[in-house]
């Protein structure tokens, strides 16, 4: 894939996982401690990740809380008051990004007429995920969306983009 070929010619590690292909939910844990850059790869389904991420999220993030990896509590504390709900995470510096193609066309978000969306970016629709992320300490970025998939005429240059993208929002030079 032309985004993969990217940080392997910059000379990052890259670990992947399909999903649909199985996983060791320790072994994921693993690789997100290596990790300095996740990149969730997803289609939207029905306004959201399929069925088979949210498993793969509470497998792999409820090893993770088990073993106290990813976080250590959730912040709170009655000797540090000042920590707020979601900010016991450990994973601080590293950076997750969602890129996702949409049956929606882009013109749904941001616009504060469209009836389903009333406004949200596409981010916002889908910051159930990210707030997985955040929980545990990653920086989320701005996601990388290919827009209207069964109709537009575009997603070739959506694909060709990419790789400028994942540049800028990584700041990788």
């Amino acid at each position: 894939m032309l985004f993969i070929n990217l940080f392997y010619l910059k000379n990052y590690k890259v670990l992947e996982t399909k999903v649909e292909d199985g996983y060791n939910a320790d072994d994921e844990v693993e690789k997100h401690l290596q990790a300095d850059i996740i990149i969730l790869q997803t289609p939207v389904n029905w306004e959201n990740a399929p069925w088979i991420y949210k498993k793969y999220v509470d497998e792999v993030f409820n090893s993770a809380l088990k073993s106290k990896k990813f976080l250590s509590g959730d912040g709170r504390s009655e000797a540090e008051g000042f920590k707020q709900y979601g900010m016991g995470g450990k994973m601080q510096g590293k950076k997750f990004m969602i890129s996702a193609t949409w049956n929606a066309p882009r013109e749904s978000f941001n616009n504060p007429e469209n009836p389903l969306w009333k406004g949200k970016t596409a981010d916002d629709a889908l910051f159930n995920i990210a707030a997985n992320y955040l929980f545990t300490g990653f920086d989320v970025v701005q996601g990388h969306y290919c827009y209207d998939v069964y109709h537009n005429k575009h997603i070739k240059e959506y694909i060709e983009n990419y790789p400028a993208y994942l540049q800028k929002v990584f700041k990788i030079k």
